[in-house]
């Protein structure tokens, strides 16, 4: 199968990788960094110098894989190949985009005959030796289509627990899946986090990289996250000196609460693991400023004063 590939990043270089080193597929692949091309090529992909090259170097039907970031750079991308491509194409985003986009997107490509598939992909810069766990939505003939590449691209098959990828379902169900999965690794995260962060302050000399591997050997809370863990402390130290605690989010967690709200379900550890990277990056300090000015006005509380 030939594919077209656009974003060559961590996640989608490596994914290039995997596909040429273990398959007969067939790249064609685009990136705006030209040393990203220029790596694809080295294992085994044919350049693009632009969209418009990409789309020429494929015979059709053609199929082209997005794994840029979401919002208007996928936007963008998506716009652009509609212009490029003809009816019986295929758009495949894998990226993490919102699921509402995937809606949108699938309707004004279906107006131009051409097929759009969302697929959430995870497995992070860990996916080119083990696979990636994608989560698919879209009609099945389109996901039909695609289906030869995902399979080189998963994790093989699990006697335990079945195939490495899935069809969610519908158009816009593969990012939705994605995008809960993203907001549990939140909770499960801050959860470490705070567990962790506990044993730092024990009067106990406790070794964090010890607990960590030892939580992995048979306990009901070992999980791939507690051996990244394990890693990390290993890595930096049990101080973790060198890190800054300055914790991004990408929006799949804010989607989810959101999503959360929406549906009245209750979700209060993503919810609060969310917020927990917004206090992370001292959105939170005024109110706790607010706070000590309170307790001092209410009660005569002492407050710290900041140097001037």
């Amino acid at each position: 199968m030939q594919l077209g590939f656009v974003g060559l990043g961590k996640m989608g270089g490596n994914m290039v990788h995997r596909i040429h080193r273990d398959s007969d597929h067939q790249v064609v692949a685009f990136d705006f960094s030209e040393e990203a091309v220029e790596a694809a090529e080295e294992h085994g992909a044919t350049g693009a110098s632009s969209l418009e090259d990409l789309v020429s170097k494929l015979e059709a039907p053609r199929t082209v894989w997005i794994m840029v970031p979401a919002g208007d750079p996928t936007q963008s991308t998506v716009d652009e190949l509609a212009g490029l491509l003809e009816a019986g194409d295929a758009i495949v985003d894998g990226g993490n985009s919102k699921w509402t986009d995937d809606l949108r997107r699938a309707e004004e490509l279906s107006g131009k005959g051409i097929d759009y598939v969302d697929a959430g992909v995870s497995g992070g810069v860990w996916g080119l030796e083990v696979g990636y766990c994608m989560m698919v939505g879209g009609p099945q003939p389109a996901v039909d289509r695609v289906a030869p590449i995902l399979d080189v691209l998963a994790p093989p098959e699990s006697e335990e627990w079945g195939p490495g990828w899935g069809h969610m379902g519908e158009t816009g169900s593969g990012h939705y899946v994605k995008m809960v999965h993203n907001g549990v690794e939140y909770g499960m995260m801050q959860a470490y986090a705070e567990g962790f962060a506990l044993f730092k302050e024990s009067e106990f000399d406790l070794d964090n990289e010890q607990i960590a591997k030892l939580w992995n050997q048979g306990s009901v809370v070992r999980s791939w996250l507690c051996e990244l863990a394990a890693r990390a402390f290993e890595a930096e130290g049990n101080d973790l000196a060198e890190l800054k605690g300055y914790v991004n989010d990408s929006g799949e967690g804010r989607w989810t609460v959101e999503d959360a709200v929406n549906k009245g379900v209750p979700a209060p550890a993503i919810t609060a693991a969310l917020f927990a990277r917004f206090d992370s990056r001292q959105q939170g300090d005024y109110a706790a400023r607010v706070l000590a000015a309170l307790r001092n006005q209410f009660g005569g509380h002492a407050v710290e004063r900041a140097k001037k």
